[in-house]
């Protein structure tokens, strides 16, 4: 008896032993693996008239005692769809028209789903490409209300295949993927959607995935005639937020056609749905020359990250840096921030005070602590202010970096955090170099002067304001999250 014992107890170690080794390989082969190609991408850079770059934005402010609005942004998406003869794509993250039902939201998914389906009739060879996330199936739990029927229609539609993409869930994912993804994503949903009540019912197997927290988060509308970088998703709930957005014409469309078809690439995507390349040289407009100029680049993932770490340390003594960003937690950007201000660069904060996410209460994570922390520096050159929301977000994400004779934009999906800069999540900004005194760099300085001087508004309040509402609790729960990374940031 104690031989076979023996035996047991060392085939019992020998079998704890295989499966920690299998999950440890499969936690850092997935944490590190290569990128599919495309992914991290830097274009070229390419020299835009003055009058083929916009800038558009959402506000939601106080005045008078009345909430206001000022929307622009899907305007102009819509008109784009309008517009589209040759080909149309859309990579977009957020699709959707759940709400709780407490206040009569904008019905933004339906109509862009409407514009192109009307589109697509009124435009039978137009190529139309929707990439999406699969967050608007919950993860397989149901169909994506507003965006598969336009594949009936003859759309090339494509969910990203995040498994393709690099975990940030470290342990959490390693064990998915040896344990639990193998039982797929169909089935019947029974459990209550984490979008919306009015959301369809969802497995358990979707609540299983959505735990890895990872997404594309792109926002991104391309035709021929123009492309859209966003912060803003075409999701009811979410139509109320404040938001960015930047609309460039000419030669630049084509390597945002290519980040694009990179995504569907890799995600099983039929690529004979896109343009050709000789299509896309044709149908593409070449600008007109102009004496005034923008330097326009497109950054994708971890790149987005390195062009601005780069314009921060690139900015002198007496320039200025304003952040408008949802979240700020990205390590690299935050000692950038630091190193700025230490060289006398003024420093100027705009954020959301994280406390409310789908008409849900938050607790002010990650913005809180990060605002603490570079509050406690005492360096005169960072000033924070919070933008006064009230159930919307300031869903805003762009850095303006503006130095007496040339300034830097960079603006588009990524929120300043390791799960959006680090090469997990897809994002795509815009950046943009020109003269100080170029009409996109004076527009973007109108936009924050407005918003920080609570000019005809009330926009921003001061740091204040939310300084007491981060007990020491919360900042215990904020270190934890970061070392467990179970976080959206």
């Amino acid at each position: 008896m104690k031989k076979k014992k023996k035996w047991y107890e060392k085939k019992k170690w020998w079998i704890w032993g295989a499966i920690i080794l299998i999950l440890t390989v499969v936690m850092i082969y997935n944490r590190i693996k290569p990128l599919p190609p495309g992914i991290s991408y830097a274009s070229d850079t390419y020299t835009i008239p003055e009058g083929d770059v916009d800038f558009l934005y959402d506000l939601t402010y106080q005045k008078d005692g009345k909430e206001l609005y000022e929307q622009s942004i899907f305007d102009e998406v819509f008109q784009t769809i309008e517009e589209a003869d040759d080909f149309l794509i859309l990579d977009l993250f957020l699709v959707n028209g759940y709400t709780k039902g407490d206040r009569d939201y904008p019905k933004i998914s339906e109509t862009l789903s409407r514009k192109i389906e009307e589109q697509m009739k009124k435009k039978p060879d137009l190529k139309v490409v929707f990439i999406s996330d699969e967050v608007n199936t919950t993860y397989g739990s149901h169909q994506a209300k507003q965006i598969e029927p336009l594949e009936k229609l003859g759309a090339e539609v494509v969910f990203t295949d995040l498994n393709r993409l690099r975990d940030p869930n470290l342990i959490y994912s390693g064990v998915w993927r040896t344990a639990l993804g193998w039982f797929g994503q169909d089935g019947y949903g029974w459990l209550p959607n984490p979008m919306a009540p009015s959301a369809p019912k969802v497995t358990m197997r979707s609540y299983l995935k959505l735990l890895n927290v990872k997404a594309n988060h792109r926002k991104v509308v391309i035709s021929e005639d123009s492309g859209l970088i966003l912060s803003a998703n075409p999701h009811d709930a979410s139509g109320f937020h404040s938001n960015i957005a930047f609309q460039v014409k000419g030669d630049i469309i084509k390597d945002m056609v290519k980040a694009e078809k990179a995504v569907a690439d890799f995600s099983g995507g039929d690529l004979n749905a896109f343009p050709s390349e000789k299509e896309v040289n044709d149908s593409v407009k070449a600008p007109p020359s102009s004496e005034r100029s923008v330097t326009a680049q497109i950054l994708t993932e971890r790149e987005i990250q390195k062009g601005v770490v780069k314009a921060l340390d690139d900015a002198k003594k007496g320039d200025e840096a304003w952040i408008g960003m949802f979240y700020l937690a990205d390590r690299d950007i935050i000692d950038a921030i630091e190193d700025a201000a230490e060289r006398g660069v003024d420093i100027r904060l705009v954020l959301d005070p994280n406390q409310n996410a789908f008409g849900q209460e938050k607790i002010g994570l990650p913005n809180l602590p990060i605002a603490a922390e570079l509050h406690k520096l005492e360096n005169e050159h960072i000033t924070i202010r919070w933008y006064n929301t009230n159930k919307e977000q300031y869903h805003t994400k762009f850095i303006y970096v503006k130095g007496k004779k040339q300034s830097t934009v960079i603006g588009g999906s990524g929120n300043y955090t390791s799960r959006n800069l680090d090469d997990y999540n897809l994002e795509e900004n815009l950046k943009l170099t020109a003269p100080s005194d170029n009409k996109t760099m004076v527009e973007v300085d109108d936009y924050f002067d407005r918003i920080w001087n609570n000019k005809n508004g009330t926009y921003t309040v001061d740091y204040e304001k939310y300084q007491d509402k981060l007990p020491a609790v919360k900042y215990v729960m904020y270190i934890l999250q970061k070392i467990f990374q179970v976080t959206t940031y």
